[in-house]
């Protein structure tokens, strides 16, 4: 048994009430505070059991322990039997794929209607106070069946706003993945195509009677041919109709054309350190990508007009900050920031098992920091798995 902090509210409330009428009544029921605090627990545990605590109150605080006559009816008595009305309209689910099993729904009918009956049969002075009772407990009914049906198409919109904004997440994950493989396949190609070139070198320089080295470099440059062959066309899927890119891709060495081209569009950046040495191809491009994104997203969503880059390359890892100098790292800025691009950020740093975290900054702005671990080059390069 749960009893909710709302509960524990209202029952003090009820509580409150109940003793201010009884303490203030020119003349005070026998045993008020047993009968004011057995409809207290009734308030306090109506959720936990709507339709038990409903016939409690009928049959023993209302018929049995308070008769309705009307010098003896207390207005907390009332109160007591609208709440467990709104209740019952309020927890028991009547619609729906998880709604309540017939005997429940069936239950929930017989207390209302034998409810009303009971009251409907009471010795009352007039017409009207017979309407106004019925009245006001189906009132209190419907606003709670009303306020359920609200509750469940308000859990049933913000489910479908989820299950479209996870759907989005993972199409944009899947377009940055198809991104890195397209921007791979130019650079394992590119390297495919140099090693054809140069065994064809070495095999044209081959004397007569190597032969069989011959062979072997033959061997390597069809192979070589091949794979290129079948990279191109695992392009063309990846790219379906967009044509192919014939521009380098880019690199660190690169960022001072980007930083030109945000300067243009009112983004000052400031750019401290570089790669101590060389950085494998495909490692060097996606720590472009992520600072060429971070930057993005400062343009776009921080109002900034001032940002930083750290790059600073150790023995066993390349590290990248970009930080802006925006309004803040609010709570809607962070929605802002932790979107599509994010992900496409995290997925660059994952491939090379490294990490990217992106949060508001400590005296204000947003910051991106990316580690990416860095394998020594051996005069061949390892494309991460």
């Amino acid at each position: 048994m749960v009893v909710r902090r709302v509960d524990v509210l209202v029952a003090v409330a009820f509580l409150t009430i109940g003793l201010a009428e009884e303490l203030t009544a020119p003349r005070q029921l026998s045993w008020w505070w047993a009968r004011l605090g057995l409809a207290t627990l009734l308030v306090l545990l109506r959720r936990t059991a709507p339709l038990g605590t409903m016939v409690v109150d009928v049959v023993v605080l209302q018929a049995l322990l308070m008769p309705a006559a009307l010098d003896n009816y207390r207005v907390w008595q009332a109160f007591c039997l609208l709440i467990g009305m709104h209740t019952i309209g309020r927890e028991i689910i009547l619609r729906g794929p998880d709604r309540d099993p017939p005997w429940r729904r069936a239950a929930a009918v017989v207390v209302v209607a034998g409810t009303l009956c009971y009251l409907v049969v009471q010795d009352m002075a007039m017409l009207s106070d017979y309407v106004a009772t019925v009245g006001y407990l189906l009132a209190a009914w419907v606003s709670g069946l009303l306020l359920q049906i609200q509750a469940r198409r308000l859990a049933e919109r913000n489910a479908a706003l989820a299950a479209a904004e996870a759907l989005r997440a993972r199409e944009a994950l899947t377009d940055e993945r198809a991104r890195i493989a397209r921007e791979l396949h130019d650079i394992v190609a590119h390297s495919v195509t140099v090693m054809v070139l140069q065994a064809g070198v070495v095999r044209r320089r081959l004397a007569s009677d190597q032969a069989d080295l011959r062979e072997l470099l033959t061997g390597v440059e069809v192979a070589g041919r091949d794979a290129v062959t079948e990279l191109r066309r695992t392009l063309e899927l990846l790219r379906g109709a967009a044509p192919p890119a014939l521009t380098p891709q880019p690199g660190l060495g690169r960022l001072d054309d980007l930083v030109e081209q945000l300067a243009e569009a009112g983004l000052m950046v400031t750019v401290t350190g570089r790669p101590s040495g060389p950085l494998p191809t495909s490692l060097d491009l996606s720590a472009y990508r992520i600072v060429q994104e971070a930057l993005t997203n400062v343009l776009k969503h921080s109002g900034a007009d001032r940002a930083s880059v750290t790059i600073d390359q150790g023995a066993d890892a390349l590290r990248l900050t970009v930080t802006d100098f925006g309004s803040g790292g609010g709570t809607v800025r962070v929605r802002l920031r932790e979107g599509h691009g994010i992900v496409g950020m995290r997925e660059r740093a994952a491939m090379f098992g490294g990490t990217l975290d992106a949060a508001p900054g400590h005296d204000g702005g947003f910051r991106v920091e990316a580690t990416l671990p860095v394998v020594a080059r051996t005069g061949t390069e390892a494309v991460p798995a």
